[in-house]
């Protein structure tokens, strides 16, 4: 019973610790600004990201187009907050499809055992074998060319992470004395999986999943920039920056934005990622 108590104070001080850690709230903070960012993108963005200006060909940054135009007139501004959705949705949807895949079948692998864990951490290894964003590229490719699809594309590559962590954290867990109290009680195995083996587990995979979304939104981008991905001319940060590899020496502030917009997200993903497992780690405090 030490263990329940001890794991539910690490989780009730969670918000006091998250604050005291800098990075975290660095992170928190620009992953919000994101958010809203995305959510906002009617209201901020000054132009419309799909309207051409013929007279305003990769025009450098200035007063009227801060970030400057692309190669057919666009608002590089505008088309990179309206390009934050599609990355945002996909780095979230991805990882809620990875862990609706991965979650399930590790608990089913750890907790089961036998069998039944051999031949799921076989496929889990042979997954694991082929880097995620090369099956991912697969994946798209023979579903076809859309931001769904690229979405679903990353989050079957993503699963095999979730099913091995959550396998291990099952086989730890399972040791636990409040999980041997459970079953002494006569408590279900569904039971003791919902109520008390996952509850404890969920703060490692809210952990990884941070870092994942950051992983995804990096996938995405490289669907979107082999063509993959968010099709044109709808805004993504991939395909910005397939369009300006050709025009690296005339116009760079077409890669330079799209480029330092993706660096961003991703930094504070993963601080935010880092802060959560600091501020989760009882060690630490």
């Amino acid at each position: 019973m030490s263990d329940i108590v001890a794991l539910t104070g690490s989780r009730a001080g969670l918000p006091r610790r998250l604050l005291r850690n800098r990075g975290g709230m660095v992170g928190l903070v620009l992953c919000t600004a994101f958010v809203l960012l995305a959510i906002a993108a009617p209201l901020l963005a000054p132009h419309d990201p799909l309207a051409t200006d013929w007279g305003a060909l990769r025009q450098p940054p200035s007063l009227r187009y801060w970030f400057g135009t692309d190669d057919i007139g666009r608002d590089v501004l505008s088309r990179v907050i309206w390009g934050s959705r599609a990355s945002l949705m996909a780095g979230v949807v991805s990882v809620l499809i990875a862990m609706a895949v991965g979650v399930p079948l590790g608990t089913l692998s750890g907790y089961a055992g036998g069998a039944t864990d051999v031949i799921l951490m076989r496929i889990t290894d042979g997954l694991l074998a082929v880097p995620a964003l090369i099956l991912a590229i697969a994946l798209a490719a023979f579903l076809g060319p859309s931001l769904t699809n690229a979405m679903l594309a990353i989050g079957i590559a993503a699963a095999p992470v979730f099913m091995r962590l959550t396998r291990g954290e099952m086989l730890a867990t399972l040791q636990a004395e409040y999980v041997e109290a459970a079953r002494s009680m006569g408590y279900t195995n569904l039971r003791i999986v919902l109520r008390h083996i996952l509850p404890n587990i969920m703060p490692v995979l809210l952990v990884q999943a941070t870092l994942s979304i950051a992983s995804a939104i990096i996938a995405e981008a490289g669907l979107s920039f082999l063509g993959l991905g968010q099709q044109p001319p709808a805004p993504s940060w991939g395909s910005m920056l397939n369009a300006a590899q050709r025009y690296l020496s005339q116009a760079p502030w077409m890669a330079l934005y799209p480029g330092l917009t993706i660096f961003a997200i991703v930094m504070a993903l993963n601080v935010l990622g880092d802060g959560l497992r600091d501020a989760l780690d009882p060690r630490y405090y």
